[in-house]
């Protein structure tokens, strides 16, 4: 574990979190359900929170509703360094670890380097929960643009979506992780205000150069 102490000068600077915790926490875990039951979706991410100064705001308030004292977190470097471990252990009581593999949650921002998705927690066959849930900072997220074309259960026929910002091996690194299911790990890709799912049922076919 590498959960950050939280000392006087912390708690002094340490921003508010939903602005009606219940109301947030609610609605927040209805775009998180809403984004995995139809991947590939843009979903808007309500902000009714006060934010770090560091990561998207939509990661932010996702994992502000999601986490609690139960689960591990690992940051990348760039969120690592920042208030937001502080913010998030404050607010949800959440475990903040050193090593990705051994994180329920795990939270890239934008710009940082992606662990392997294969190297985290896969869970098992017959406990296929017990995976790790990515949340991905990207450039940009654009629905029913050419990119990627996903299919999978949620998904009427085929879905559009053209993500930027993700590393360019990424597709064949999650041809592996939906090949392992039920084993595998789930992502949600956000910009600063919005959201998409990817859930390890979901399988991407490249239509064009995302």
């Amino acid at each position: 574990m590498n959960t950050p102490i939280i000392n006087a000068p912390d708690l002094q600077n340490i921003v508010a979190g939903f602005d009606h915790e219940a109301f947030g926490s609610q609605t927040v875990f209805r775009v998180a359900l809403d984004a995995l039951s139809h991947p590939g979706r843009v979903f808007d991410m309500p902000l009714e929170t006060a934010l770090p100064r560091e990561g998207h705001g939509a990661a932010a308030a996702l994992l502000l509703g999601l986490l609690d004292a139960d689960t591990t977190l690992w940051l990348s470097p760039t969120l690592a360094s920042s208030d937001a471990p502080v913010w998030l252990r404050f607010h949800t009581g959440c475990q903040i670890v050193a090593e990705a593999a051994a994180a329920q949650f795990v939270w890239v921002a934008q710009g940082d380097d992606m662990p392997q998705l294969s190297s985290l927690q896969l869970g098992s066959d017959a406990y296929p929960d017990q995976s790790a849930t990515c949340v991905l900072e990207v450039d940009s997220l654009q629905g029913d643009a050419g990119g990627w074309r996903l299919q999978g259960p949620g998904i009427p026929s085929a879905r559009n979506v053209h993500v930027l910002g993700l590393p360019s091996d990424f597709a064949a690194q999650w041809t592996d992780n939906h090949a392992s299911f039920p084993r595998g790990v789930d992502v949600f890709l956000s910009t600063a205000t919005q959201m998409a799912g990817l859930p390890r049922t979901t399988r991407i076919l490249i239509d064009s150069e995302s």
